[in-house]
């Protein structure tokens, strides 16, 4: 095992950003781009055992394509060797892709299970001018109850979004700047599934394009999760 930030471990925790063009990768790309990276940049991984040995990776709440993120998590396990996380940081950002930038490589016995919020900033753009947008905008999302019809791994079904948002705002008006603060998994609601929200007497709200970020992800206490 290796000495990673003072703490005994081969499991080591990766916090970077996915932005630009790197929004365009897929999960499954994502994967394979990391474990690359991680070996150019001289990581000796751990496998597992069998006919079909894969790397020891797993990451955080998986980005829908076109999504960017500043605080993405990824579990990977080293095998044997050593190099000093902040230097390790550097190599990986050096031998990723343009808007992958590792900020920080650490040793973390939190599971990702622990998850439970995410931080979300938007840029809902109109091609017409829409009249008060956010105010209109923050009077839906006051609504006691919003029930919009949701993916599930059994179908779809009818959910109120309601419970599932800790806070939303928004302010501006050709472009509105939403930031919010949702439920991150089991179950997780995603920036369209807010947009799905804004139907019926508030189809004039959609946006004709929007763009969201991932900016944080917290636990159930609201505290940043690392």
């Amino acid at each position: 095992m290796q000495n990673y930030g003072g703490t005994m471990s081969n499991k080591l925790r990766i916090r970077f950003s996915k932005t630009g063009r790197a929004k365009y990768i897929s999960h499954l790309d994502l994967m394979a781009t990391m474990r690359r990276g991680l070996l150019r940049a001289g990581v000796n991984l751990k496998y597992s055992e069998g006919f079909n040995p894969h790397p020891y990776m797993s990451a955080a709440l998986p980005l829908s394509v076109g999504l960017g993120s500043v605080c993405e998590l990824l579990d990977f396990g080293a095998a044997a060797g050593y190099i000093p996380p902040d230097d390790l940081a550097v190599r990986l950002t050096a031998a990723l892709p343009e808007g992958i930038e590792v900020f920080e490589v650490y040793a973390s016995h939190r599971k990702f299970a622990d998850i439970k919020w995410t931080g979300i900033n938007g840029s809902l753009t109109f091609d017409a001018p829409r009249p008060n947008a956010a105010r209109k905008l923050t009077q839906r999302f006051a609504a006691t109850s919003i029930i919009i019809s949701k993916k599930t791994k059994s179908g779809t079904s009818e959910v109120d979004i309601v419970p599932l948002i800790d806070r939303v705002d928004f302010e501006g008006e050709g472009e509105v700047i939403l930031k919010a603060r949702v439920h991150a998994q089991n179950p997780s609601l995603t920036p369209h599934n807010l947009l799905s929200a804004l139907s019926g007497e508030y189809a004039e709200l959609t946006p004709d394009f929007a763009m969201f970020t991932r900016t944080e992800v917290y636990d159930a206490n609201m505290n940043v999760f690392r």
